[in-house]
């Protein structure tokens, strides 16, 4: 038996009127992403897997998807309510096995899965589910999909497997949505933002957090999708990139997430080694400008820094060619992808210096902030900042820890330019732009505000069944090169290092790390 659901998915997701049936299935309810590895003989239980990471946890941005430590940890514990594959936007079933929209878009019922138990032993229920959407639709979680969560006026739960969402209006990104917000428990909800307790229905158990150390978790012997081959997860935080490269060298580690591309790439030639691309879950290098900084109030001057930027040596040099040059957040497997607009901004120095020229006055030295003990982003930022000295632009480099640069973008405290990865544009367009910290019409990261680029993303985001895609995601596209208060660098795919002794692991368009099918040889 197969698990299916009809194209007519996008469509509904889009209000149109459409039935949108996702049966459950004999075999896992979520299609298989793609694994990785040496092939081996069969799975054989038993193990505990040992991970490394460069960054410690932030309890409080668990709701983010912001870093690796977050990412693992919600792809270890926690379910969704529908998954995408890594080959585009088609909901597949996971906790809800069946949705169906009403024809004006604007009320979805949701058949959820039965005999599924959160980790402490409690049944998983429709109360759970609107608990869940309600809860990320608090503002205290920063849920980057706020907007999406708050177009839901009302939850009904009818039955213990049934769930009616009414909307305030139809959305294209509802199933982002449902694909993004975990299914948290509400007896330990509280314990979310400390770090005591992460209790979900995924395949394992969150058992401990040392701050800055390491992370525990143990299989969930109940899982829904059947019981985990691996005993365990260990979770090493190592914030080193050349102790994290030794560690899964010598064998420490058999994951490592945070080495830089460089050392990945050698890494991927040793033998019992792999690096993977982490396609379908692409990540856009960019450079944010802060449009209410002395001289970047000006769009000739924002557009000649993104005229400045040598994109193609960032791409080669700092990420090995592990992506291309961009000119819009788009990847090229996306619905808005254009590519003779994507080419807009290319390396040009004179056009920048011409722009400069046209601004007429000195632009003041301006800071340049990124996490500093990233090696990725302080290549990028000593190249940027050679790229717009070359163009008549001093820049001060700015480094920070994580926490603080993460407080920053979420708070638009970036005094002048940031460097850093964004994410959401693998998915339905119009997430990003009515939803991500750099992009969001209504409140974004560089304070820009523009009349026709909040109808732009209104209308995208908003898009009948019946609308012209194509034209919507055109303008929006447009709006975003006018305005440059973002200059992108590149799509990019996170590396991870493996060990030929770990096989099978995948991950979500999210990069949430899955190991619900991996085993040790």
């Amino acid at each position: 038996m197969k698990t299916t659901l009809t194209r007519r998915a996008l469509f509904t997701a889009l209000g149109g009127a459409a039935l949108l049936l996702a049966t459950s299935a004999c075999q896992s309810a979520v299609d298989a992403q793609t694994s990785t590895g040496a092939t081996s003989a069969a799975p054989k239980a038993g193990g505990v897997a040992e991970v490394g990471v460069n960054i410690d946890l932030v309890p409080a941005n668990v709701f983010t998807n912001s870093n690796a430590s977050i990412t693992t940890l919600v792809g270890l514990v926690y379910d969704t309510l529908v998954r995408y594959d890594l080959s585009g936007v088609e909901p597949k079933p996971r906790l809800a096995t069946e949705w169906k929209a009403a024809d004006d878009g604007r009320t979805v019922t949701l058949k959820l899965r039965s005999g599924v138990k959160f980790h402490s032993g409690r049944a998983f229920s429709s109360a759970d589910v609107k608990f869940s959407l309600q809860s990320y639709a608090d503002p205290k979680w920063n849920g980057q999909l706020l907007s999406t969560a708050k177009t839901i006026t009302g939850i009904d739960t009818p039955a213990a497997d049934q769930v009616v969402l009414h909307l305030e209006h139809p959305v294209a990104n509802l199933y982002d949505l449902l694909e993004t917000v975990p299914i948290i428990d509400s007896d330990t909800a509280a314990d979310i933002g400390t770090g005591k307790k992460f209790v979900g229905t995924g395949a394992f158990r969150f058992e401990e957090w040392k701050p800055n150390t390491e992370l525990k978790f143990t299989r969930n012997d109940d899982y829904w999708d059947g019981k985990p081959y691996l005993d365990g997860v260990h979770v090493r935080i190592i914030p080193d990139a050349q102790s994290l490269l030794a560690a899964v060298k010598s064998g420490q580690v058999q994951l490592a997430r945070g080495i830089g591309y460089r050392d990945a790439e050698t890494a991927g030639t040793t033998p019992g080694l792999h690096a993977t691309n982490l396609e379908g879950a692409e990540l856009q290098a960019y450079v944010g400008l802060n449009v209410t900084a002395p001289g970047l109030e000006d769009p000739k001057v924002r557009q000649a820094v993104a005229f400045a930027l040598d994109k193609e040596r960032i791409i080669k040099e700092v990420f090995r060619d592990r992506g291309y040059p961009t000119s819009l957040p788009w990847p090229k497997t996306s619905p808005a992808y254009d590519k003779d607009l994507d080419g807009r901004y290319h390396h040009d120095v004179a056009k920048a210096k011409s722009l400069l020229a046209e601004y007429g006055k000195e632009v003041p030295e301006i800071p340049l902030t990124y996490v500093g003990n990233d090696q990725v982003f302080t290549a990028i930022a000593q190249i940027v900042q050679n790229n717009l000295a070359e163009a008549g632009i001093k820049v001060k480099l700015d480094p920070v820890d994580s926490t603080q640069f993460v407080k920053q973008l979420i708070g638009a405290q970036f005094p002048g330019l940031w460097t850093t990865n964004h994410s959401w544009a693998q998915f339905t367009p119009s997430t990003l732009t009515v939803s991500a910290y750099p992009f969001n019409a209504r409140r974004n990261a560089s304070k820009f505000s523009s009349q026709t680029y909040t109808d732009a993303a209104e209308k995208a985001w908003q898009l009948p069944a019946n609308g012209d895609a194509k034209a919507a995601y055109k303008e929006l596209s447009n709006q975003l090169l006018d305005g440059a208060f973002l200059a992108e660098i590149g799509v990019v795919f996170e590396q991870v290092v493996t060990r030929d002794q770990l096989q099978g692991f995948t991950w979500s368009k999210r990069r949430e790390l899955d190991l619900s099918k991996a085993h040790l040889t």
